[in-house]
């Protein structure tokens, strides 16, 4: 284009080159000079990462009515449907009631990457994600230990004698 190779790390010169040149005017070196910047700085390699799929988790209780929360954040009432983004690992759902004991449930997450025919999927197992809640047992009540009798009442026992009763004629 100028005669003159220039490579990228002679970046000043070359923007030089182009204003000393009559190859065009100084508003299209500006134009060049900003574009190939910004494409520079807007390039990273996670952008280029696909976001990991939704899969669809369906937290069921008995009794119905429990507050669902699965590890990722995501949390609802059962029965409920909640989208989550399919982690490279498992994950777990746990359940609470009040006056029930939490119950956590392991989730897998499989992955099949599909063939000619299918495409790939992303599901969970189990599906459902069942729990059965227990009562919470209530905690024992605290028992009275065993007092020693007072002293006071035994000597008062003793200073009153039973009444003697008279033998049967």
């Amino acid at each position: 284009m100028l005669g003159v190779s220039h490579s990228l790390t002679n970046f000043p010169g070359l923007v030089a080159a182009l204003f000393s040149h009559s190859y065009g005017s100084p508003t299209i070196a500006i134009a060049i000079t900003g574009a190939s910047l910004a494409g520079c700085s807007s390039f990273s390699l996670d952008s280029s990462k696909p976001a990991p799929p939704l899969v669809k988790v369906a937290p069921e209780s008995a009794p119905p009515g429990a507050d669902a929360t699965t590890s990722l954040g995501p949390a609802c009432k059962t029965p409920c449907s909640i989208d989550v983004p399919a982690p490279d690992a498992g994950f777990s759902v746990t359940f609470a009631s009040p006056k029930f004991q939490p119950v956590t449930v392991p989730v897998q997450v499989v992955r099949d990457p599909g063939d000619f025919a299918s495409p790939p999927m992303t599901i969970i197992d189990p599906s459902p994600v069942f729990a059965e809640l227990t009562p919470a047992v209530p905690p024992p009540k605290a028992r009275n230990p065993m007092r020693p009798e007072n002293p006071k009442s035994k000597a008062a026992a003793a200073s009153n004698p039973a009444p003697v009763q008279p033998a049967a004629r």
